[in-house]
């Protein structure tokens, strides 16, 4: 009995421990981006006094918002396309019987091993023959392929465990592949589709080594290269209070994401499966 409350005792000490490592971080961003001058530089776990000075810094800059609105589009197109591509990609590689499908699968697996790094000048080069550099597109080329082989691998392995059942109903009743994919297993891939879809977004958000290489205007910039880029009144001050403040705003929306979606997940979680 004794070792039972102790180690759950230990189970919550250790949650508890986890849970404040990985808030901590984010913590400190938002009291730091209330803090001006010198409270900047003064080590404390609640800001002395509450200014919005870094918030109105940051949203008066026609630039940052103008990256905001890029990161959303660059974002919300690549999960479109990725998540276009990887059903039906994975429909085939789940479903259709062919030589080489679990090579295939593997080879998909194995792209995304490579760090951007290594295919970054390729993809450079690639860039510049579609004739989309320091375009939104050429971030969302980058950023689909690198998202496409997650996507794949998830979803093939989620609709691989799907019932045969319901395709082979589906089929005698006369329904196309595309009728299948879109009417049958689009309802059950749900919760599959709001994780990588999520994932893929958060990825593309997030993303800054293609978006500073492939962007080099100020208004086709990403918002990681933009707060990356913010300065202060002079070439020797760096703004962390305008920084903190970038960062908490462009967090909070990931945060909202993150919670909606959690929801979204359990009701598709519940009410999928198939009933006999």
């Amino acid at each position: 009995m004794e070792r039972s409350i102790f180690g759950t005792i230990a189970f919550y000490i250790g949650v508890a421990l986890i849970v404040l490592l990985s808030i901590y971080p984010f913590y400190y961003a938002l009291i730091t981006s209330f803090e001006t001058g010198t409270d900047l530089f003064t080590p404390n776990l609640l800001p002395e006094a509450f200014s919005l000075d870094n918030y109105r810094n940051v949203l008066t800059q026609s630039s940052f918002l103008r990256s905001l609105a890029n990161s959303v589009f660059i974002a919300s197109v690549t999960v479109g396309f990725a998540l276009v591509l990887a059903v039906t990609a994975s429909y085939a590689l789940s479903r259709v019987q062919f030589r080489g499908r679990s090579l295939l699968l593997m080879t998909i697996l194995g792209v995304s091993m490579f760090p951007q790094i290594a295919v970054l000048s390729g993809l450079y080069e690639l860039i510049n023959v579609l004739g989309i550099y320091n375009k939104p597109w050429a971030l969302v080329v980058s950023y689909t392929i690198f998202t496409l082989p997650f996507t794949v691998w998830v979803l093939t392995t989620f609709m691989r465990d799907l019932p045969v059942e319901i395709e082979e109903a589906a089929i005698v009743d006369g329904a196309s592949p595309w009728g299948i994919i879109t009417q049958v297993f689009l309802p059950l891939l749900w919760p599959a589709l709001v994780t990588t879809g999520l994932l893929a977004f958060i990825g593309a958000w997030n993303e800054f080594l293609f978006a500073l290489t492939f962007t080099i205007s100020e208004s086709e910039r990403t918002v990681p290269v933009a707060i990356a880029l913010l300065s202060g009144a002079s070439a020797q001050e760096i703004p962390w209070g305008t920084i903190m403040a970038a960062s908490v705003i462009v967090t909070v929306p990931l945060i909202i994401l993150v919670l909606i979606f959690q929801r979204k997940i359990v009701a598709g979680l519940t009410a999928g499966g198939v009933k006999g």
